[in-house]
């Protein structure tokens, strides 16, 4: 028989056991940054200059993608690709290597971790060192369209997209395609020639493709589809590759770019380093930005999802411009005005977004975002609900918070989707608690409930919080 002092002993050995396993199960993982590649035909300002700006725009974002590649490659401007035309990405980047110090006071980082350790995964916050980004920047393919796909046509960007794909990463990656995405149809290509079908699937599960319209051709040839090897993309693979051709998000950019150029000349040009190198527009501002802007990890929408609206807008599965293949896409109503309508909601808040940084760039100081939590629950990544059709819902974002101290306002809204039934009322959209009404004949529904959440500082900033219903 145990004597007393014994069984306490084993007492309290199971009791330290049991706390260190529950301590365990609640530690948290830092949060790791999305994956990104990017595929540019950035050239001259008086050329390509809105590759330029969204060059600029992207490294202002330094600390919310990890980014992987910036990989020069042809576009509508551009075939064959002037290698020299690879300078404009460096300028960019050699100015980012200036604004960097200033732009990591913003999360109170006071150095940058070794190239080796940069090389592994990234939490979100982390600012990288401008030596990593430069690493990270190669030549892609030259040529454009199908033709040239082939045993000559790999380059250092082809090889780098699949040393990304192979690693022990369970992140997918989403590239960004500025102008053509020959460069990725190489690395598929590759391959399809040397592994099994199942590896090429596996390979091509690890991409998410987002194009700004099709610009793997130049432009005076730009209807002609069956030149692009986008085409051969959505053709073959368009059951294992996530392909987003967007025709809506891209031309809003430009469009109220050029609208609102006044903001940019004051708030955006001159900021910095990068200010400094922020060329004026030619056609139209930043159409390149949506591809990245629709994974920003803000929490208003999930880039796995094509369907939820991001600031990149948003898109559904089915015929492409091309009359011929499939892709996500939103060239055709009702869900071009759909997309359309969010595109110029946002557009305010995703400039604001990015001039607060910018100061930040400029001066080491500024506005941070507020942080929304709904419900005790903090975090970007959507909350999932269950409810019954007829049944009364609530949601509390009381407990947000500003970094700053800055005031709050609030509005929720349902996102509206094509062929939708009806939406729920909410009782009171601008309060921090709300309650809504599942509509009778919503079963098997799901409904997509967004809190927006702005402060009172400068910019006035934003943050959302997405909370997906599945009504039974």
């Amino acid at each position: 028989m145990l004597s007393l002092s014994n069984r306490f002993q084993i007492l309290i050995t199971c009791a330290l056991a049991i706390a260190a396993t529950c301590a365990c199960s609640h530690i948290e993982e830092p949060q790791l940054k999305p994956r990104l590649v990017v595929l540019t035909d950035i050239g001259p300002a008086e050329v390509e200059p809105d590759d330029n700006e969204s060059a600029v725009r992207l490294m202002s974002y330094a600390d919310r993608f990890e980014i992987e590649a910036i990989i020069t490659s042809i576009g509508w401007n551009c075939d064959p690709y002037p290698p020299e035309w690879a300078e404009y990405l460096y300028r960019v980047i050699d100015a980012y290597g200036v604004d960097v110090h200033n732009l990591m006071k913003r999360s109170g980082q006071t150095g940058f971790k070794g190239l080796e350790e940069e090389n592994g995964k990234q939490e979100l916050g982390y600012w990288p060192s401008m030596e990593y980004i430069r690493s990270r920047a190669v030549m892609g393919s030259p040529r454009a369209g199908i033709g040239v796909i082939g045993p000559d046509n790999n380059t250092a960007g082809s090889d780098l997209l699949i040393k990304l794909a192979d690693e022990d990463d369970p992140r997918p990656i989403y590239v960004c395609s500025w102008g053509g995405a020959n460069t990725l149809s190489q690395a598929i290509w590759k391959v399809q020639q040397e592994r099994s079908q199942e590896e090429l699937k596996a390979f091509l599960n690890k991409f998410r493709l987002y194009t700004i319209t099709d610009q793997d051709m130049v432009y005076r040839m730009r209807m002609n589809r069956a030149y692009s090897s986008h085409q051969w993309l959505r053709r073959d693979f368009s059951e294992d590759l996530m392909l987003v051709w967007d025709e809506s998000a891209w031309l809003n950019q430009n469009a109220l770019g050029v609208q609102n150029w006044d903001l940019y000349a004051k708030y955006i040009q001159g900021h910095g380093q990068m200010g400094q190198v922020y060329p004026h527009y030619l056609w139209g501002v930043e159409g390149d930005t949506p591809s990245f802007l629709n994974a920003m990890p803000n929490g208003l929408n999930d880039p796995d999802h094509p369907e939820q609206v991001g600031w990149g807008g948003c898109h559904q599965f089915g015929i492409s411009p091309d009359r011929i293949t499939n892709a996500w896409t939103n060239w055709q109503d009702p869900l071009k005005t759909i997309s359309n309508d969010y595109e110029h909601k946002f557009y305010p808040d995703e400039f604001n977004d990015f001039a607060a940084r910018m100061q930040w760039a400029d001066q080491g100081a500024g506005n941070h975002n507020p942080v929304v939590v709904v419900n005790g629950n903090k975090g970007i990544k959507p909350i999932e609900m269950q409810a019954k059709a007829g049944t009364v819902l609530r949601a509390d974002a009381s407990k947000s918070f500003d970094p700053d101290g800055d005031g709050l306002s609030f509005e929720w809204w349902f996102q509206v989707f094509p062929d939708d039934g009806p939406l729920p009322e909410i009782s009171d959209a601008t309060a921090q608690k709300v309650s809504f009404r599942i509509p009778d004949d919503a079963a098997g529904r799901q409904l997509h409930l967004v809190c927006e959440v702005h402060d009172d500082g400068n910019f006035n900033l934003v943050a959302y919080r997405r909370v997906i219903i599945n009504v039974k």
